[in-house]
């Protein structure tokens, strides 16, 4: 009897370090399921998913900015969408650029606010073909945040990129002599958080941004669709 003490408070310390555990798990669960979509577009950014360009720092030492020659150059082209909410102009000022793997380019967009209103627009970006996006880095650009247009305000937005070498490597884009590099303006609002966001529906966002045949995007057309249903039954 002397030992059965320590034993069974061992065993109560036991069950309440496993509940402790268990709890944890369930509140970091909730966690990562209400961070989902943003955790889910910030690993596209950072692997080139979804036709997401790459935007980490990690492929931007000097050794790898230097053009590979003897090899058939990239062509990118440039396409440009704004929203029908958003009263702007929105053009690309090169048709297309052809780069060296290794090469960095420089090229320019146009917006201009054609309302009498000042008015702060955010971009959207996808590659095509996707599986080009994880070799596709951008040093600068004017999408990495909002842009306030004064009204009749007109502006030429800078993008800086490379193509990564690694691209030479990858048996996937060994047929890729063409890509397609395309922004979408929407305009902005702020969510429940005060953060700036497109102000659109989550399927047109998540289409700009090339996740329309992806799973999210799917979930958000079932969202919508629901949303469409319930509001008819009204």
């Amino acid at each position: 009897m002397l030992h059965s003490r320590p034993r069974e408070e061992l065993y109560k310390a036991r069950n309440r370090t496993l509940l402790m555990y268990t709890s944890a798990v369930i509140v970091a669960a909730l966690g990562v399921t209400y961070a989902a979509v943003p955790l889910y577009r910030i690993f596209c950014a950072a692997t080139g998913f979804a036709g997401t360009p790459n935007v980490g720092t990690g492929k931007f030492e000097a050794e790898r900015l230097v053009p590979v020659e003897g090899v058939k150059r990239i062509r990118v082209h440039f396409n440009a969408d704004s929203a029908d909410a958003l009263p702007w102009l929105f053009t690309p000022q090169q048709k297309f650029v052809d780069v060296l793997p290794g090469e960095t380019s420089l090229a320019f967009y146009r917006a201009k606010n054609l309302s009498k209103d000042d008015i702060i627009g955010i971009a959207t970006y996808n590659v095509t073909p996707d599986r080009i996006a994880p070799h596709f880095s951008k040093v600068e650009c004017f999408c990495f945040e909002e842009q306030k247009l004064l009204a009749g305000e007109e502006v030429d937005m800078p993008l800086l990129f490379f193509i990564d070498k690694d691209v030479l490597d990858d048996p996937a884009c060994r047929t890729v002599h063409d890509i397609v590099l395309s922004y979408t303006f929407f305009r902005a609002r702020r969510n429940a958080q005060g953060h700036l966001e497109p102000d659109a529906a989550d399927d047109v966002v998540q289409n700009s941004l090339g996740f329309g045949g992806y799973e999210l995007g799917e979930r958000a057309e079932v969202r919508n669709a629901q949303a469409a249903a319930a509001s008819s039954q009204k």
